[in-house]
């Protein structure tokens, strides 16, 4: 197969590994900068193009989409899927994913266990929203941020009016989320892919800090997810339509409470706590997608394929 890996970053760890993985297994793999190409919609005949280039003869893609471009990328992936290319995740499971919002809904309307969360637009509704979630302490988080950042701990009632009146004084988007003191400063990343759970880490945020992130200096360590994590964590996926992702739960007295779905999660976290190569699990998934489309390709097309690959 032709392979191409959409990220902004050549040298990013999970760009680098994708790429690797994929020339590893036999097949030709690049990297396509996603924010760089542009598309032409005509009857018929959409198309790619890259640096004056049209992008054909690709057969899959992986999408490394940064929240930045999510709109932007999003559509480069869904002119990819009007091409019959394969995608790792489809268009709309990444656009779903992003928006925090959505997603929270998606996954509360499939009855997953989710931190109490508030969203309101003004002002005037702060102290019914921090008594929905049950209080101070409590969470306000940015609807569009990423890796930790614009995440806040409201440690008193007073504290968050504050921040809260100041997120929406600057026009921002927000969500109150309820404190879950029991996990400690930890959470967990469940790597999905295909429907399996392929890695499990353990993130724990540096000593005064509450978010575990790895970019907000957390550390990682390998975990067996009980029964009960892993099955949320696939059905978090399956509720999304990711094939592709990371689950971030946390730990509760009531079970495990989903956080977020990430639809492009970093490799190197996840590859090094568990010592496994969760790229290949990735390019694996890939081959299955492409065999099942091999097998239901009409002979005469197939044959057609088959020649061009030869000139």
């Amino acid at each position: 197969m032709k392979i191409a890996v959409l990220s902004t970053v050549k040298s990013l760890y999970s760009t680098r590994r994708l790429v690797e993985a994929a020339q590893q297994r036999g097949h030709e793999c690049v990297v396509i900068d996603h924010s760089k190409c542009y598309v032409g919609i005509q009857q018929g005949k959409p198309s790619i193009h890259y640096k004056g280039q049209d992008l054909s003869g690709i057969d899959a893609i992986i999408p490394r989409i940064g929240a930045s471009v999510t709109f932007y990328g999003s559509a480069i992936v869904r002119q990819f899927e009007v091409m019959d290319v394969i995608s790792a995740n489809p268009s709309q499971a990444i656009t779903r994913s992003r928006d925090k919002l959505r997603c929270l809904q998606i996954l509360s309307g499939a009855g997953i266990g989710l931190p109490i969360t508030g969203f309101a637009r003004t002002a005037s509704d702060v102290d019914d929203l921090i008594s929905m979630v049950g209080g101070a302490p409590l969470v306000i988080k940015l609807l569009e941020g990423t890796q930790g950042i614009g995440v806040v701990l409201a440690e008193t009632k007073k504290a968050a009016s504050s921040v809260i009146e100041a997120f929406y004084g600057l026009g921002n988007n927000i969500l109150i989320q309820e404190f879950i003191k029991e996990s400690k400063g930890s959470d967990i990343r469940a790597f999905v892919v295909d429907g399996k759970v392929v890695g499990a880490m353990k993130r724990t945020a540096k000593e005064g800090e509450f978010r575990s992130n790895i970019h907000r200096g957390g550390t990682a360590q390998v975990i067996r997810l009980s029964k009960a994590e892993r099955e949320t964590a696939i059905a978090a996926a399956a509720q999304l339509g990711l094939t592709v992702c990371g689950v971030d739960m946390i730990p509760s007295d009531r079970g495990p409470l989903v956080l977020e779905v990430n639809s492009s999660p970093g490799l190197e976290g996840i590859e090094k706590a568990t010592k496994k190569d969760i790229a290949s699990e990735i390019i694996q998934y890939i081959e299955r997608q492409y065999e099942m489309k091999q097998a239901q390709m009409p002979k005469v097309v197939k044959k057609k394929k088959k020649r061009e690959s030869k000139l």
